[in-house]
């Protein structure tokens, strides 16, 4: 009985074990099998243009500020006290041309005038008084002389320094005549005061300032323009009688809280280049700049203002958005079978929101205007989306 006891504990290990070693296979031949998955796409999805040759405008952006054409100093002539003054004589005052814009005390000028009549009244009566002597000693030379007879035995230099004197005092009477006028200030032009800097009743000296004033027919604004730039503007340098010729331009600039603009156009170009920016300025004029009209403000002297030169226009030339390019001015090109093609083109111009390319594409061809993470040449890609570049 004890050695049966011995035996089923002897046996009971190998049991267990065997029953382990049997489960474990029954799992590993039972177990389901893993249900196959879908191939995922791993392509990259990229936003393509068309392109198609165009024909453009290259129009030159500049900034400059308006300055009146003209900007004088109003100077006194000549001194005295101010005794009328023009009530439009304050700062932002109009007036027209001619206008009398300062009296000056005339009376001691009026007093000279005088002076210099009587003068001439003097100096005529000694010339009249010489000729008779003069035609005397000629008589008496006839009658009583003998040989030629000498200038001073005729009285020519006499009668000469009488003609010379009454010369004299008609030119001081066109003098005193001419700083009597120099008593009326009147405006050389239509315009407006910019400041005063005299008033009723104060003396000025010759030279002294009276008031700066400025005319308001026709605003300038200096603009500066690249030296790469002037490619694209139709500039008549040689030719200083073609004022048609010229380029126009539009100024743009806010007032009030609106976007103003005014047309105006480019009528000559500064002599030599901006020697600390080595740039050259164009003069662009915009005539009645104060007239206001339906949505037009009044284009103030002072005012900052943007500018759009019209430029030369170039034909068969593509446009592409900025992003369309990289670093090495190169494109990505999509051929037919959806591969990548990296392309030189050749960039005519860039600008804010587009890039002008002058060669190295052809029509309709795609190029990719999204951006990729890791592009290589000839990988396929996925189109998501087309668009198409319009003709400006």
């Amino acid at each position: 009985m004890n050695e049966q006891k011995y035996l089923m504990k002897a046996l009971l290990p190998i049991a267990v074990l065997l029953g382990a070693v049997g489960a474990a296979w029954a799992m590993i031949e039972l177990r389901p099998g893993m249900l196959p998955q879908a191939e995922q796409s791993t392509l990259p999805m990229v936003e393509i243009v068309r392109v198609k040759p165009q024909t453009v405008r290259l129009n030159v952006m500049s900034q400059g500020v308006v300055t009146p054409r003209e900007e004088i100093d109003l100077i006194a002539e000549v001194s005295g006290k101010i005794v009328e003054l023009n009530p439009a004589l304050l700062s932002g005052g109009y007036f027209e041309a001619g206008d009398l814009l300062v009296m000056i005390d005339p009376r001691d000028y009026d007093f000279a005038i005088v002076a210099a009549q009587a003068n001439i009244a003097e100096a005529k009566r000694v010339l009249i008084n010489e000729k008779a002597l003069a035609e005397q000693a000629h008589s008496e030379w006839l009658a009583l002389g003998q040989g030629e007879a000498s200038d001073l035995a005729l009285r020519k230099p006499q009668l000469a320094e009488a003609e010379a004197k009454l010369s004299a005092a008609e030119a001081e009477l066109a003098k005193a005549k001419l700083n009597r006028g120099r008593c009326e200030l009147r405006a050389p032009f239509s315009g407006r005061v910019l400041s005063k800097q005299a008033g009723r009743g104060q003396y000025l000296s010759t030279g002294s300032a009276v008031a700066r004033i400025y005319a308001n027919d026709v605003a300038e604004i200096r603009l500066p323009i690249g030296i790469d730039q002037l490619a694209f503007l139709d500039l008549p340098y040689g030719n200083r009688t073609v004022r048609t010729r010229w380029p126009k331009v539009t100024l743009r600039s806010e007032v009030g809280g609106q976007l103003q603009q005014w047309q105006g156009r480019i009528v000559r170009s500064e002599a030599a280049l901006d020697g600390s920016s080595g740039q050259l300025f164009l003069v662009a004029q915009v005539d009645r700049p104060e007239w206001e009209g339906p949505g037009r403000a009044p284009l103030l002297s002072g005012l900052f203002v943007q500018a759009e030169i019209e430029g030369v226009t170039r034909e068969k030339v593509f446009t592409l958005p900025p992003a369309a390019l990289n670093s090495l001015q190169q494109v990505k090109v999509v051929d037919g079978e959806r591969r990548l093609e990296f392309r030189k083109i050749e960039v005519l111009r860039h600008e804010t929101d587009r890039v002008i390319v002058r060669a190295g594409l052809r029509a309709g061809e795609s190029v990719v205007i999204s951006e990729m993470p890791m592009p290589v040449a000839g990988m396929q890609v996925a189109i998501t989306n087309t668009q198409s570049v319009e003709n400006p």
